[in-house]
């Protein structure tokens, strides 16, 4: 039996452009916690675990990685 979501997953597709000639996945990795603390901001405490992570999310398929320049 159909949910109430399956109209909304088929109206809405999985991927989108972005830069006019670019597609990414609607689901991204947000690396606003890959930062010093208190506040987001500032280079992450363990660089070397933050790079392997990034890597592991790529290898995985994530092609949507949120940097903003503001999170350090």
């Amino acid at each position: 039996m159909p949910n109430g979501n399956d109209a909304i997953e088929q109206a809405t597709p999985r991927r989108f452009a972005i830069g006019g000639d670019m597609s990414v996945d609607r689901i991204g990795y947000g690396a606003m916690r890959l930062t010093g603390q208190p506040g987001n901001f500032g280079p992450f405490e363990d660089w070397a675990g933050g790079v392997a992570l990034l890597r592991r999310a790529a290898d995985l398929g994530v092609d949507f990685f949120d940097s903003a320049f503001a999170y350090g």
